[in-house]
């Protein structure tokens, strides 16, 4: 940091096991992917391509390249995977894994038909060689999953080897753990969060007010996914508390005692000049 500002919360240093920042990148150039580092690369832990944009996405090699250099992991979105397996090609893509030298892998069946059983087999023998991210939820906001059967696959997919399990919540935020207005489905996270760690969860949540609820709720090391790269700044005001929405969640209660002591001589000072 440039500058020294107290009583801020601690955050968790990379590479980091909470408090992960995973940013999406669209379609990112070489050269704005290395923009973004020079701006973010301290606050952001992993960077997934999202979707197929691998497939699409010029210059593939050197933003790889611009990743690692920079400390930043990279994995291709759970889609990829699910095209792939979609062909029976699943051989295919662990070598075009290993060929990018890519050391993260993310394991879904948001949109295809994948028997939960064959899922944890897959995970099972991918985290032999790569770290796993496994996805719980549907991308179709009409399949609406009961709270007892996300802990049941959640616990099922650590158990098969994923590091973390990632809740499904599309780049919209309007699927698996929220509403399709956007609304958070906090009751089911809290039934979720009652008998597993929130360590072990990665929540996606591409919208502020989201990445804010979840910040309040679980502290500044919680971790997030699907935040946009011109928003991973943004998140990391948010967990420190430099931002009005979280500005007097992490202080201690002294400070909080003189901010408010602050607040009242400000307004009995403007009483008087009025």
């Amino acid at each position: 940091m440039s500058f020294h500002l107290s009583n801020l919360p601690t955050r968790t240093k990379k590479p980091r096991n909470s408090g992960i920042t995973l940013a999406i990148d669209t379609g990112f150039s070489a050269r704005q992917a290395e923009d973004f580092c020079n701006v973010a690369s301290e606050h952001v832990d992993i960077v997934k391509l999202g979707w197929g944009t691998s497939y699409v996405t010029g210059g593939l090699d050197e933003k790889l390249q611009v990743y690692n250099k920079h400390g930043i992991s990279v994995y291709f979105g759970g889609t990829l995977f699910e095209a792939y397996l979609l062909r029976d090609e699943l051989d295919n893509y662990i070598k075009f894994l290993h060929n990018k030298n890519i050391r993260h892998v993310e394991v879904s069946n948001g949109t295809i038909r994948l028997s939960e059983h064959k899922k944890l087999d897959i995970i099972h023998e991918l985290s032999r060689d790569f770290t796993v991210f496994s996805e719980v939820g549907s991308k179709n906001p009409n399949d609406i999953i009961p709270p007892y059967k996300w802990v049941k696959m959640i616990n099922n997919e650590i158990e098969a080897g994923a590091w973390k399990v990632i809740c499904e919540a599309r780049e919209s935020g309007t699927v698996g753990v929220f509403r399709p207005n956007g609304e958070i489905r906090s009751g089911l996270i809290e039934e979720i969060t009652d008998q597993i760690s929130h360590d072990t969860l990665l929540f996606e949540a591409p919208k502020k007010d989201q990445q804010i609820w979840f910040i309040k709720k679980f502290g500044p090391n919680v971790n997030l996914g699907n935040i946009k790269p011109e928003e991973v700044i943004s998140v990391e005001t948010l967990r420190l508390g430099l931002r009005s929405d979280t500005l007097f969640d992490f202080l201690s209660m002294d400070n909080s005692q003189n901010q408010t002591l602050v607040n009242d001589e400000s307004t009995d000072n403007s009483q008087e000049n009025y």
